[in-house]
């Protein structure tokens, strides 16, 4: 889906250069999107996250721009798919690069344990 989204900036395309995995091309803390369907945009949260007590994992957590998180019902939480455009995309500095390369490009599977912890399923 990333195709579809606007690529606004040269350091788009400088920092997503060569993915090799499939939480290595999520976007920042910080940008901001608009899910299909929506009508008012969301302000990137958190990633690779997980909504209280359910097992699935969310590539996002967001809440709408530009009122902000207003209370604990005002999260929203959706993958990367679901984004229809990217208006902006957050902050990205060395840290943000190392954080994407050393964390997030080496995951694989991931699920939701016993203890509600995300962790990389064990190879078989």
């Amino acid at each position: 889906m990333l195709a579809r989204a606007m690529r606004p900036a040269a350091v788009w395309a400088w920092a997503y250069e060569g993915i090799t995995s499939m939480y290595e091309n999520l976007l920042p803390i910080g940008s901001v999107v608009l899910l299909e369907g929506g009508t008012k945009r969301v302000v990137v949260m958190g990633r690779i996250v997980t909504p209280g007590e359910t097992t699935k994992i969310y590539d996002y957590v967001g809440c709408l721009y530009p009122e902000g998180m207003t209370d604990l019902d005002s999260f929203y939480f959706f993958d990367h798919d679901s984004i229809e455009r990217v208006y902006f995309i957050g902050f990205q500095d060395p840290e943000e690069l190392q954080f994407r390369a050393e964390k997030l490009a080496p995951l694989g599977e991931l699920y939701v344990n016993d203890e509600g912890q995300i962790v990389e399923r064990p190879a078989e």
